[in-house]
């Protein structure tokens, strides 16, 4: 099935065009047309958003997950026609379109689970005490509250799982928040085409149209006028660094500052300890130039750097990721911008006399071929731009003397969503060590494994300390994600009939 996108806006129920176009620039096949996002737009769909969280904020859970469960299934009934637009846009094979599609509607499917449970609310009851003495107590009733409306902005690197469907639109919509969500201009069709599935399910189950909006984009004074509006409480972004920060920034210098829950830049690095190392060398360079170059090193994941012990063993590993990078051919990337930005990132590298290269490659367009640099643990404590993301399947070894320096090493880290300890039981101490130092550096702490992917449950975290996200104690994927768009609301002697409908 072919979808062909009429290049418009969603705003509160209605497809509405603008003046001003800009093309897709698709991997394969035509450009398409796209309405350019305006600051009026914002301000209507702003405005409808708090309409309908008037209704939909005080909406049972069962009606909040029945409009998660038929977005699902709304998704699903497009499955083939979002797969066409997705990799025409994106270049992304279609077998991990159709696993992004099934992570979309599986934590849509799972928040409305959650919800239904009433496992967000962290109901609290402190009941009367009337004959305390010297004062009596009052009786106190605590649960957690939707927040307003919530503006979500679409990733460049994930399609579908966190653009317009995705994690944080879900997780809004789970806690009762109505959503506006600026598209990303990556993969308009793709986004236009969810949008369309979240209006069907909008209708399907009598929802107050303001309760999702969807803006394009082609002007950068929409996300700023976005974040501004009086009306949003919250936003929710994935994306880089520079650009997050900026809107972080808008946020905090508002009449009234909201949350920005931004998941910006990591490098995730991995420590190899000796014994794992001797053990297994060619095992850990395979893997780690799998997980490296793995949707051509664009996930938010992507393990960046390896920290190994100098000597034999660390040239065994590197010789094994040397060789595996060797054998991937040159794949394309999401967007003209990302292949650039990957070239430019080769470039610092090449340019520092500290790094040594091991595997080189030219990339032109928007294909990328693999790169892998090794570096001392001094050299990379002296220049702080090693310590930099570069988007793409670009690896840096980082050898260090002992286990001394290993620390000293994970300690210069700035904040990431991952880190990882490879392990045998003879490395038990030094990975003791090892671990209270870099769950201080990570949201996520990993043994024995590879980052790349992200499993959607209870226990996730994806999230850290600054520059991974901007906000430690929240993370954007898994049910606790939820929690980021509501807020505690205690209720001191209500009559029960008085009482929100999830205290009574």
């Amino acid at each position: 099935m072919r979808y062909t996108p009429h290049g418009k806006h969603l705003i509160a129920g209605d497809w509405i065009a603008t003046e001003r176009q800009f093309p897709n620039e698709p991997a394969h096949g035509p450009a398409c047309s796209f309405s350019v996002g305006t600051v009026d737009l914002v301000h209507r769909s702003c405005a409808a958003a708090e309409d309908a969280f008037r209704s939909y904020g005080n909406a049972s859970r069962q009606t909040r997950a029945a409009l998660l469960e038929a977005i699902a299934e709304e998704i699903e009934a497009r499955a083939e026609a979002i797969t066409q637009i997705g990799s025409a846009e994106t270049g992304l094979p279609e077998a991990r379109l159709q696993g992004e599609r099934g992570r979309t509607v599986g934590q849509l499917r799972l928040f409305a689970e959650h919800i239904r449970k009433g496992d967000h609310l962290d109901r609290r009851h402190d009941a009367a005490l009337p004959d305390r003495q010297p004062l009596p107590r009052p009786d106190i009733r605590m649960v957690q509250r939707p927040i307003g409306p919530v503006a979500v902005f679409g990733a460049s690197n994930f399609p579908l799982a966190f653009s317009t469907a995705g994690g944080d639109t879900a997780a809004a919509l789970a806690a009762g928040c109505p959503v506006v969500v600026k598209g990303h201009s990556a993969h308009p069709g793709t986004g236009e085409i969810v949008a369309e599935a979240i209006h069907a399910a909008i209708a399907k189950t009598g929802t107050h149209p303001g309760t999702f909006s969807l803006i394009q984009g082609g002007d950068r004074k929409v996300g700023a006028a976005l974040v501004q509006h009086p009306l949003i409480k919250a936003v929710g972004f994935t994306g880089s660094v520079a650009g997050g920060r900026a809107l972080f920034d808008l946020c905090a210098a508002r009449p009234e500052p909201i949350p920005f829950f931004g998941e910006l830049g990591s490098v995730n690095p991995m420590f190899l300890l000796p014994h794992a190392t001797r053990a297994r060398a060619e095992d850990l360079g395979r893997g780690w130039a799998g997980s490296l170059s793995m949707g051509v090193g664009q996930f938010c994941t992507n393990p960046g750097i390896a920290v190994v012990a100098d000597g034999a063993d660390a040239d065994r590993f590197v010789a094994a990721a040397k060789a595996a990078l060797e054998a991937v051919a040159p794949q394309t990337m999401l967007t003209k911008g990302i292949a650039r930005a990957y070239r430019d990132g080769q470039a610092r590298f090449e340019t520092r006399n500290a790094v040594t290269p091991v595997l080189t490659t030219d990339s032109h367009g928007r294909a990328a071929s693999p790169n892998l640099y090794q570096t001392t643990a001094a050299a990379w404590l002296q220049d702080p731009a090693l310590g930099e993301e570069v988007f793409g399947p670009l690896g840096l070894v980082v050898r260090v003397r002992d286990l001394a320096e290993m620390l000293r090493l994970a300690r210069g880290f700035q904040g990431q969503l991952t880190a990882t300890i490879h392990m045998d039981a003879a490395d038990l101490a030094d990975a003791q060590a090892l671990r209270p130092v870099l769950e201080r550096k990570a949201g996520r702490v990993l043994v024995n494994g590879f980052p790349t992917g992200v499993e959607v449950c209870d226990a996730m975290v994806h999230g850290g300390p600054y520059p991974a996200s901007t906000n430690f104690g929240a993370t954007s994927v898994g049910t606790l994600s939820i929690r980021r768009f509501l807020r505690p609301v205690a209720y001191q002697n209500f009559p029960e009939e008085l009482l929100p409908e999830d205290l009574q």
